[in-house]
């Protein structure tokens, strides 16, 4: 199948990362057990800075949540999240959970990685050709991921094929709401000045095309090696590479 973007009256294209843009493997090989690995000695070393009482302060609002909840085993169920926050922190990464306060560490810790020349960010081999053709239609390209707009940007301007981030128009991250609520992908459409029909969100996960398209988005059901496979699939028009959007 070939989608050809010139046909849908389409003027950008929102893309998420793991998945579409990168390989699962990455993040979850990668890039997860990097962060875990070193969240402890990055708290220590960065007690009572700015950034560190960000991710304390959203931490401990979480906290509060899955105390009032009652989702947290007993070990974790204290009145102050700053007692026992790094098994706190393990408990929400063995979740996968879209913590705001973990996103925000993670992204900090893949910083000084990138910095230090410990990671490198990976993409598909049709990505940035794709991009550049995009933009070259005079389209704009976005990416929505749960991962922090920091952490966006450090994978995408140290690939192997270079800095991708000036081809982009716009990051996104669940600043702007949950990745499988409507009114995240309304929000964003404001955001890039289009209407929502002038959209389309290339994604592995069906939950969030749903969203996108309860918002009035076109979508694309992104099939890469080594996807989860997706109930509904078959609802949704679907890629196994970007040379098919042409």
């Amino acid at each position: 199948m070939t989608i050809r973007l010139a046909e849908r009256d389409l003027g950008a294209v929102l893309l998420d990362i793991e998945g579409t843009t990168t390989p699962i493997a990455f993040v979850h090989d990668v890039l997860f057990p990097y962060a875990r690995a070193r969240a402890a000695a990055y708290l220590t070393a960065h007690r009572g800075t700015p950034d560190d009482e960000e991710i304390r302060r959203r931490l401990a609002a979480e906290h509060a949540e899955d105390v009032r909840n009652g989702q947290l085993p007993p070990s974790l169920r204290t009145d102050d999240a700053a007692h026992g926050l790094v098994p706190y922190i393990e408990w929400l990464m063995d979740r996968d959970r879209k913590s705001p306060g973990l996103k925000l560490l993670q992204g900090l810790i893949w910083e000084e990685g990138y910095q230090a020349g410990e990671l490198r960010g990976q993409v598909y081999p049709d990505v940035p050709a794709a991009i550049r053709r995009w933009r070259e239609l005079g389209l704009d390209v976005a990416i929505y991921s749960s991962g922090s707009v920091l952490a966006q940007r450090r994978l995408f301007e140290s690939t192997l094929a270079g800095d991708l981030t000036p081809l982009f128009t716009a990051f996104f991250d669940t600043a702007v709401g949950p990745k499988v609520a409507a009114s995240s992908y309304a929000r964003i459409a404001a955001a890039l000045r289009r209407s929502p029909a002038a959209i389309v969100f290339v994604s592995d996960i069906t939950r969030e095309l749903a969203a996108a398209r309860e918002a009035g988005l076109q979508v694309l059901l992104s099939l890469r090696p080594g996807n989860a496979a997706q109930p509904d699939a078959d609802a949704y028009e679907q890629v196994t590479t970007f040379d098919q959007i042409t």
